[in-house]
């Protein structure tokens, strides 16, 4: 009897006595009425590991899941299994369907299919295999093992063996302890080679581990029971930055991955200008004045004119950036294909430029396990600083970096060697929206008026992607619909928002001169309205407005698009002798992170709306939300109600 069935047998002590126990623990382990927002149980996921000398290992998965109800049926009517065919081999060793009968029956393994994977805009040969299980019903179980040789990402290609991690000798992985599903039990095993020391550590809660001594390896084993699905909250962060994981690696520190990093693109020759490209560069920079012009021509070239699309292309798959000479003539890729032609650019230019990774959407933690998902560029400045570049994320953004990156993890390839960095949060002035509206109301309910709104930084794109996702022979069209899809008597008179492809001219600025018969309703001598400002127009520079504040607390931390200062400011010429109210009074919140001021007020016929927000950091922590929240709720709470205005 393997390990994992003894471990489950003294943790469900009663089924010991049974002769077969993965029947009885299937037929003992409680149904709906133990598990009644669940549709599946998983009563025990076991990987077992074993490391070679070269860091190439062996995993050996199984995995029991009970069905609950219906629905769970459904969605295990196929056992599937992603895998990359450059970095790891992968065999359905045996599927088992446990019927509740107590029948059990063996699929026939000649029916597996392996296929390529769905993708979209990333086309790099990943696949999976698949078998129908058949139908299903509560009660039944499906049991599956698995076999693969291999490494989790597509890194590098190796020509002697594929299947040998980049950094050669080196072991690491990130196994989550959390799932969608309630679990038993679930057991990681790893058998590493003596001379192969190894680190990891358990974030977010406790798991039981252990360590012991075998004659040719160390065994490490690590173990959680009765862990349930965890319930999200909106906008949190990634689930990885709060919930249960475990992260190992052998590689000694961030350091040595810098250097690694470093070395393997060198000695690949990824970022040697070619003739054509030192030309181009020459031609593109003829313009340029100063350092600075010269980095912001080249990255917002790579960005704007390089399209985000990604194909298989052989030798030269993720760590491994790929040459200037295929980047320059294909002008398409995914983000290493970008950093990689921006870094030859920038050093047919004479920079001193390099490859850095990074995570997007997750933080990484201090194990230097590969938690990277993006890659991006970094130059080396006269003053002798590194500066971040992302050609990837800044195409028709006022920015080099993207400050929807702040507060995000990296680590430099570069040939001194770096420890894993941060980047730091970006000013909220950086991202203004500002939207000032002068009109005059008369006494039927028509209103007369002029909107500006301008913004810069992530507002700036936010605002511009109305018009650059778009085609040209639209944008009068949806300029003219942010305010029909509030107003939908709204007449546009003139309008003008300069050259939104022209990015790096200017911030963007619109203007528009509006009539908007029968904005007020007429109702027994009252007139009922919302200004412009309360009502959520050109929203994609406001998006926390989209985000729902009915949580008084929060457990988790939680994510905005980045930090940001709003400022709206409205005033309206009345009809005389017009006395206007409205419930919401005046506030001010002055939190550490984010602080408002929200009034209106009336002197003589003129009517004043001021609201003003100041967004400090795109990351918070859970303590962050009361002040947030206030903001946000303020905001809306001007909008709620309309305002009355008697004659």
């Amino acid at each position: 009897m393997n390990r994992l069935l003894l471990s489950l047998l003294i943790f469900l002590l009663p089924f010991a006595l049974f002769a077969d126990p993965v029947k009885n623990l299937i037929s003992q382990s409680g149904g709906v009425a133990e598990y009644p927002t669940d549709h599946l149980l998983v009563l025990f996921d076991s990987t077992r590991v074993d490391v070679m000398e070269t860091g190439l290992s062996h995993f050996h998965i199984r995995q029991l899941t009970k069905i609950l109800t219906t629905q769970g049926a459904l969605r295990m009517k196929a056992v599937k299994y992603g895998y990359d065919p450059l970095s790891a081999y992968v065999e359905l060793k045996k599927v088992l369907i446990h019927k509740k009968s107590g029948e059990t029956r063996e699929l026939d393994l000649k029916k597996v299919l392996d296929y390529p994977a769905p993708a979209r805009a990333i086309y790099w040969g990943a696949r999976e295999i698949m078998i129908e299980v058949g139908r299903l019903e509560p009660g039944d179980a499906v049991e599956v093992f698995i076999y693969k040789k291999g490494f989790t990402y597509a890194l590098l290609q190796n020509d002697d063996d594929q299947y040998i991690p980049p950094m050669r000798g080196h072991f690491y992985d990130i196994v989550p302890f959390y799932s969608g599903d309630p679990y038993l039990v679930k057991v990681y095993d790893v058998y590493m080679p003596k001379d192969k020391p190894l680190q990891y550590e358990f974030y977010h809660g406790e798991c039981t581990s252990k360590k012991r001594f075998l004659p040719e390896k160390t065994f490490y084993s690590f173990s959680m029971k009765n862990f349930k699905p965890l319930k999200p909250e909106p906008a949190m962060v990634a689930w990885d930055d709060v919930a249960p994981k475990l992260l190992l690696s052998t590689s000694p520190d961030w350091e040595a991955k810098s250097l690694w990093f470093y070395k393997v693109n060198e000695d690949f020759k990824s970022f040697e200008p070619t003739p054509d490209a030192r030309k181009f560069v020459s031609d593109l920079l003829k313009g340029a004045k100063t350092e600075l012009d010269s980095i912001t021509v080249l990255t917002h070239w790579v960005a704007d004119h390089m399209r985000y699309s990604g194909i298989s292309m052989g030798k030269g798959e993720g760590y491994t950036l790929h040459s200037c000479a295929m980047n320059f003539t294909d002008r398409c890729g995914v983000c290493k294909d970008k950093a990689s032609l921006l870094i030859a650019f920038l050093r047919a230019a004479g920079f001193e430029s390099y490859p850095a990774m990074t995570m997007a959407g997750s933080r990484i933690e201090d194990i230097p396990a590969d938690q990277f998902n993006h890659s991006v560029t970094v130059v080396k400045r006269r003053s002798g600083h590194y500066e971040l570049l992302d050609p990837t994320w800044v195409p028709f953004v006022r920015e080099l970096w993207s400050s929807a990156e702040q507060q995000q993890n990296y680590l430099m390839g570069v040939p001194e060697g770096a420890d894993l960095m941060i980047t730091p949060v970006s000013p909220p002035e950086n991202h203004y929206f500002r939207m000032n509206v002068k009109s005059k109301l008369d006494k039927n309910g028509n209103l007369a008026g002029t909107l500006e709104l301008t913004a810069e930084g992530q507002s700036d794109a936010a605002v511009r992607g109305l018009f650059t996702r778009n085609y040209m022979s639209d944008w009068n069209m949806l300029v003219e619909r942010e305010l029909l899809k509030v107003y939908p008597t709204a007449k546009i008179k003139a309008m003008s928002y300069g050259e939104p492809y022209n990015h790096m001219a200017a911030p963007i600025l619109i203007k528009i001169s509006f009539e908007i018969p029968g904005f007020a309703i007429d109702g027994a001598n009252n007139l009922f309205f919302n200004p412009l400002t309360t009502t959520n127009l050109f929203i994609a520079g406001m998006p926390y407005l989209g985000m729902s504040t009915t949580l008084e607390s929060r457990k988790y931390g939680f994510r905005d698009r980045t930090s940001r200062l709003v400022e709206l400011n409205e005033t309206i010429e009345l009809p005389k002798g017009m006395k206007v109210k409205h419930p919401a009074e005046a506030k001010q919140i002055n939190g550490t992170f984010n602080s408002g001021n929200f009034s209106w007020s009336q002197k003589n016929n003129i009517l004043t709306i001021t609201q003003s927000s100041t967004f400090r950091k795109r990351v918070y922590e859970p303590e962050d939300w009361t002040d947030f929240k206030k903001c946000v709720e303020a905001q809306k709470e001007l909008g709620a109600q309309p305002f009355i205005g008697t004659l």
